[in-house]
């Protein structure tokens, strides 16, 4: 009889670890797994080219790289552009030195085809987004890609100051 009450011990002492373990380590993760959300599959181009996707739980697009420093209007990335190009948009107050900020136009092998600089249309000293105007002219000799970049102005010459946005065009002859 007392074979038997010891038995009887060590399988409830058995089963209390085992619902211990149960409710410490697994159950919390069988719940999650079916709380997890599943967002519809969609990509958003951004204006460098690069791509994101949707992010749970409320599902909106990620944030694009350089999003939140330097907004182009009217210009997407693989555009087809001739020249005269003007450019408008907004770009926080740090981007600009003096009220404006340099722009190249690249071609295919890097080549600087036209520089222009993009002037601040408002005030620039504050950390928020300022409007920019820029107009860049070129000559094409053939169709090809190349880039737009808008390069934040650094007086200091510091390597870590120094920040751009690449926006990979197409150019259309006339």
């Amino acid at each position: 009889m007392t074979r038997l009450i010891k038995w009887f011990f060590r399988v409830l002492v058995l089963v209390i670890f085992v619902c211990f373990f149960y409710n410490q380590f697994l159950a919390p993760q069988r719940e999650n797994f079916f709380q997890e959300t599943v967002c519809p599959w969609g990509i958003k181009l951004c204006l460098d080219g690069s791509f994101v996707s949707r992010v749970p739980p409320e599902c909106n697009f990620a944030s694009c790289p350089q999003e939140n420093l330097v907004k182009i209007k009217g210009l997407k990335a693989y555009d087809l552009i001739t020249s005269p190009l003007v450019i408008k948009g907004e770009a926080r107050g740090y981007w600009f030195f003096e009220a404006d900020f340099p722009v190249k136009l690249l071609d295919q092998g890097g080549k600087v085809m036209a520089e222009t600089i993009a002037q601040a249309q408002g005030s620039w000293m504050t950390e928020g987004f300022v409007p920019f105007e820029a107009r860049l002219e070129f000559e094409v000799q053939e169709e090809e890609e190349g880039e737009i970049v808008f390069e934040k102005d650094n007086p200091s010459g510091l390597p870590e100051q120094e920040k751009e946005l690449r926006v990979p065009i197409r150019f259309k002859l006339k």
